[in-house]
Parts: structure tokens; C-alpha cells; sequence
């Protein structure tokens, strides 16, 4: 998707209304650090930093509707419990979201805790009742669903298979689109699809589609024939399968099989990615996108959720930043502004990576300099350049200079291997960054003492460190910019 093609579709889904119905659930995500093994068992000993909370499912789907723009009405079941309250707060303070969430006593609300050590999660608990809710809920469920369809161009349904997608809910789900004259879109993780009936989409995995229809969905082949199937058990008009790293893969009566690629990304956390697709999906349908814009709005809303920690939401933002980066060289990508540096720095604290940090001008890139990033990088796991924009480096370096501007330095820095993020800056010094940053090691030269160090005893007070990398003799910049006017001069 093209950056004018993204931007129309924001300005248009900007206050569409969309309704997500379905399981609703709070996930808690306990993150610590694990130091050592229990002597009671032999498992780890998480100790608890922070906890997080946020609407899981059904209400992730609605909270991505509002942070991409659209308007939201979020039904769903919760029990009489304190998660059920939980759930009541979440959905009061999420800008957006209209909740109505029905309480069906005879229920536990739906929790999903999850343990979290250096990225990876070592242990999920859930609580939840997979039986089907009482009838006098599952009539309210009708009823609400016919009063917030009005006026909503898309119905979400999140069927994780907790009992709150009844057949009626279902029922009430088409009938009220169609009087709204809008569509019905399904995400579910049912054996079989059949009970949906002739719903706009059906949103299934490969594994899910896999074990629905009894056939691989591997290859696009495999996927192609498993999809023809699909269409033949199912009266849904369509069927689009996600497929991880390999992309999506649309199936609509009548027509061929359309493969959607995607730009590979890194995975940091795959939860919630599926809602987060979803309700791009929808939020894009419900502004009158076809269905291949609305894939490829899909896919940059859902590329964007898995490099996040959690169910978290993405926003327009976000995806313009995406939209841009895809079209940009590796080099090119790595430039960021002070505000993404702060967001990568979030995402890699959040797996436990160490920070690191130096700056300086690098006006001609040299041995030495490259000799100096690299032992930097050994000291950390994610290494961040501090770049002095072209006035500072005129005040500081004088007339003359830079010999490079700063886009030629910004880039020769980012393509080395040793670099993760260039972040320009326009202070003489880079306070400013390192206090966003708050690395765990911040770098200089040896031509330095710790003392001397800008920032240092920032770093220092939140428990970091000062290193000083060694200076590969005979090479400066200033001596390259002599032999260059010496040899002007011949």
C-alpha cells in the first residue's frame, strides 16, 4: 500500500462506525526478571517489576478500531466478579469504545495471565467457562446488537469459543448488517465455519483453515485447494487466510485465489496481532475500501502489532511510519526521529535487550570510526548513533565543516552492521537523547575520561555505565580533511 493510498483510507475511516461482538476477555501480562531456580521445584523465580492490563479479544479488536479512528461498539459477556469490574474500567477508559457489556452471573469473566521474562513468556494461566451463556443473555446479546448496528457499516465477530457467539448471536449479527446495510466479517477459531452462513468474510489462519478443512495449507497450492473446499463446505462469500511471514491469501466466490505478500518483519510478539488485523480489516471495509485495499491495510496494521509487546493497539501514525520504511532502503529505514528512538528503545527494553549509546559527528566514516562502533556494539545488544545535525557540527568543528551533510553521514552510518538506529540531533550535545534513551551503556573514546563524558552521570544515576572504546591510532577525520587539501593543492 502507497502512502497516498494509506492516507485517503485514515481520512476516510476517520469516525466509521463498527460493531465487535463476540468473547471478551482482560489479559494481564506480569513481567519480571528470572534470576535463579525455585528449591522447591526446579522452576524459575520470576521477580515481579510491572503488570499490565488491557481488554483481550473482542475488546482488543474494538480498542484497535478506536486507536486507528473508526467508532466502536463493543459487545461482549463478563461475569459478576472482580474481573467482570476489570473489564467494565478498561472499557470506560479506552477513547473510542462504547461499551455494553452484558453480565451473565453464572460465568467467570474470561483472564488470561501471562508471565514474562526477558520477552518470552514462561507461563500463561487462564480462567474462563467455554459453555454457551444463559438464554435471557444471549437475548440481550440480540437485542444490543440491533440497537448499535445502526448506522455501522461493519460487524466484527471475535469467536474464540467462550460461548458468547451463539447461533441467535449470529443470526442477530447478519440480520442487523443487512438492515444497516453493512457487512459481516468473522474471525473464529472453531473446527468448522458452517454455522456462520453466508457472512461477507471469514477470517481463519492456515492452521485454523487447516484443521477445518482437513487438508495442508503450506504451500500456496495447498492453500489455493484448501480454500476451493472452504467455499464448497461453506455458504461465506469469502474466505481470507493469514499466513504469518508468508502473507494472506484471499478467496472470493467466482474468482481466483489473489496471494497478498508481506514485507518480512521482526516478530517480537505475535499476541493480539490477529485482532489488531481484524479490525484494520473492518475499520477499512466500513469505509467503503474494496477488499484488496483493505488487505493491504491489514497486513501494515498487523506487520506493525507483532514488533509490539502484548495486545497492543496501532495507530494512524504508526502506519504511515510503516508505509514509509517499506519503501526505504535498510539504510534509510534505521534514521529515526528522537520520538520512534524512545518507541524502538520500548520495544527492545521490553525483550530484555541491552541499550547502548554514542554520538559524535562522523563527518568522513573512516577505519577508525568503524573500529570504534564495533567494540561499542560488543558492549550491548542494540547500539544507538547520536548524530550531530550540519549547524552543530559547524559550531563545533568551525568553518568548513561538515565535509558530508547530513543525510550522506546519516546513511553511511546506518548501513554498517554495528549500528541499529541514527538518531540526529541539533543541541551541541546530546543530553536531550540520552535522557529518552536512558541507555544501559553509554560509548566515547578513549580521548575521553569518564568524567568527561556528556551525560555520564545521567546514565550512571539509573544504573548504567560509562565505557571507553579504544582509538585506532592514525586515523581522524581532521587528518583526512589535510591529506584531501594537500592533494587539492598539487
Amino acid at each position: 500500500m502507497d502512502l497516498s493510498e494509506l492516507q485517503h483510507l485514515l481520512s476516510q475511516s476517520a469516525g466509521r462506525r463498527v460493531v465487535c461482538v463476540g468473547d471478551l476477555m482482560v489479559d494481564r501480562f506480569v513481567y519480571g526478571e528470572v534470576s535463579r531456580v525455585s528449591p522447591e521445584a526446579p522452576i524459575p523465580v520470576l521477580a515481579r517489576s510491572r503488570e499490565l492490563v488491557m481488554l483481550g479479544a473482542a475488546g482488543n479488536v474494538a480498542r484497535n478500531v478506536a486507536a486507528l479512528g473508526g467508532a466502536v461498539a463493543l459487545i461482549g459477556v463478563i461475569g459478576d466478579d472482580a474481573e467482570g469490574r476489570e473489564a467494565l474500567r478498561l472499557a470506560g477508559e479506552e477513547a473510542g469504545v462504547e461499551g455494553d457489556l452484558i453480565v451473565d452471573p453464572d460465568r467467570p469473566s474470561t483472564l488470561k495471565t501471562r508471565f514474562i521474562s526477558g520477552g518470552q513468556q514462561l507461563l500463561r494461566v487462564d480462567l474462563e467457562a467455554s459453555r454457551a451463556v444463559a438464554a435471557e443473555v444471549e437475548q440481550r446479546l440480540v437485542r444490543t446488537i440491533r440497537d448499535a448496528a445502526d448506522g455501522a457499516g461493519v460487524i466484527l465477530i471475535s469467536d474464540y469459543g467462550k460461548g458468547a457467539v451463539t447461533d441467535a448471536v449470529i443470526a442477530a449479527c447478519r440480520g442487523a448488517a443487512d438492515s444497516a446495510g453493512g457487512l459481516v466479517v468473522v474471525d473464529s477459531k472453531a473446527r468448522s465455519f458452517a454455522r456462520y452462513g453466508a457472512v461477507d468474510l471469514i477470517k481463519p489462519n492456515d492452521l485454523e483453515l487447516s484443521h477445518a478443512t482437513g487438508l495442508p495449507a503450506e504451500t500456496d497450492e495447498e492453500v489455493e485447494a484448501a480454500l476451493g473446499h472452504a467455499l464448497r463446505l461453506w455458504n461465506a462469500k469469502a474466505i481470507l487466510v493469514t499466513r504469518a511471514s508468508k502473507g494472506m491469501s484471499l478467496a472470493v466466490r467466482g474468482a481466483p485465489v489473489r496471494h497478498f505478500r508481506t514485507t518480512p518483519r521482526e516478530v517480537f510478539d505475535a499476541s493480539g496481532a490477529g485482532d489488531t488485523t481484524l479490525a484494520a480489516l473492518g475499520l477499512a471495509l466500513a469505509a467503503g475500501a474494496d477488499l484488496a485495499t483493505a488487505v493491504g491495510f491489514a497486513q501494515l496494521a498487523g506487520g506493525v502489532a507483532v514488533g509490539k509487546a502484548g495486545t497492543s493497539t496501532v495507530s494512524p501514525e504508526e502506519l504511515i511510519e510503516a508505509a514509509l520504511a517499506a519503501h526505504m532502503a535498510p539504510a534509510e529505514a534505521k534514521v529515526a526521529t528522537p520520538q520512534r528512538m524512545a518507541d524502538e528503545v520500548a520495544r527492545w527494553r521490553a525483550r530484555g535487550l541491552r541499550i547502548g549509546f554514542t554520538n559524535g559527528c562522523f563527518d568522513i566514516l573512516h577505519k577508525g570510526h568503524i573500529a570504534y562502533l564495533a567494540q561499542a556494539k560488543g558492549w550491548c545488544d542494540r547500539l544507538i548513533v547520536g548524530l550531530n545535525d550540519d549547524e552543530s557540527v559547524r559550531r563545533l568543528k568551525g568553518k568548513g565543516r561538515p565535509v558530508n551533510d547530513l543525510e550522506s553521514r546519516a546513511i553511511v552510518l546506518a548501513g554498517l552492521g554495528s549500528v541499529d538506529l541514527v538518531v540526529p540531533f541539533e543541541e551541541d550535545t546530546p543530553v536531550r537523547l540520552i535522557e529518552a534513551a536512558r541507555p544501559d551503556v553509554l560509548v566515547k573514546g578513549a580521548d575521553y575520561t569518564e568524567d568527561e563524558v556528556v551525560g555520564g552521570d545521567l546514565v550512571k544515576g539509573w544504573g548504567g555505565e560509562v565505557r571507553l572504546a579504544e582509538i585506532v591510532e592514525g586515523y581522524s577525520t581532521t587528518a583526512a580533511i589535510a591529506r584531501m587539501s594537500r592533494k587539492a593543492g598539487r
